[in-house]
């Protein structure tokens, strides 16, 4: 069977683009005050993907391992800054930025590197034209776990001050008192890449999956991909939100077993 490709025209783009009007057109009528935050994501991510596929243009052709590591680093870099701007409750000092970025960054290129290696084996296994993809949807997918752990626990904690406060008078100590905290703020944070393993196939078809069909590749192929994609997503997350939580846990309490709120800037 010949795969088939479906060009798409600036024209389709731009009928397609009549959707981000409507939605700014609710907005208004329902005084909702999303309009502008529409009409700038959807520029924002016009320039990126435009960006992002010059890019990735010069590194398939160049296929540099320096420059594929200079771009993943680029890519963790901004992943950090985003898991950062969607805290209610900042850690203090560069524990804001470096927290989520250093658990994305151990978690995705320790799942990144897990399935170059094995299951992809590409030759060089460092070739951008898998490794950048993939690490894409691997750290969309756990920044926005891990931003959604860190700021369940800097929530609950705020919230449930005394109380730890008391269980840390009476004797417990702080890795007891952190513990439930922690273990919720961690099921919050994989609560996302689950609801989409489970809708998958049935009320979902994922972008990669559909992307490929679109393209013209065999339905089961596509499946076969979209299904190791969600397992490394699945990795990656779980390791993140793990990681980060258990660091932002650590952080706001001290060796004396003291609960340090000071830690985060006043909400």
């Amino acid at each position: 069977m010949t795969a088939s490709y479906l060009a798409l025209s600036w024209l389709d783009l731009a009928i397609a683009a009549s959707l981000i009007l409507l939605n700014g057109a609710l907005s208004v009528w329902l005084n909702l005050k999303l309009e502008r935050q529409f009409l700038i994501a959807a520029v924002r991510m016009c320039v990126q993907l435009g960006l992002m596929g010059l890019v990735l243009k010069a590194l398939f052709a160049l296929v540099s391992p320096l420059l594929t590591g200079l771009a993943v680093l680029v890519m963790i870099l901004f992943a950090g800054h985003e898991i950062m701007s969607r805290q209610e409750r900042r850690y203090r000092g560069p524990w804001a930025y470096g927290l989520g970025t250093g658990a994305v960054l151990f978690a995705g290129t320790l799942v990144i590197v897990f399935a170059l290696v094995t299951q992809i084996q590409a030759d060089p296994w460092y070739h951008p034209r898998y490794a950048i993809p993939l690490l894409g949807m691997i750290l969309g997918n756990t920044m926005t776990g891990i931003a959604i752990g860190l700021n369940t626990l800097t929530e609950r904690i705020a919230r449930d001050r005394a109380a730890i406060e008391t269980m840390l008078a009476l004797g417990e100590t702080r890795g007891t008192a952190r513990r439930p905290l922690a273990r919720a703020a961690i099921k919050k944070g994989r609560i996302p890449i689950v609801n989409a393993m489970s809708a998958a196939g049935v009320v979902s078809l994922p972008g990669m999956m559909t992307g490929q069909i679109l393209s013209g590749v065999e339905p089961i192929e596509a499946i076969k991909y979209q299904v190791l994609v969600m397992f490394l997503i699945a990795g990656g997350t779980g390791i993140g939100v793990v990681l980060a939580v258990h660091a932002g846990a650590a952080r706001l309490t001290d060796a004396r077993h003291r609960l340090r709120l000071d830690r985060l800037e006043t909400a």
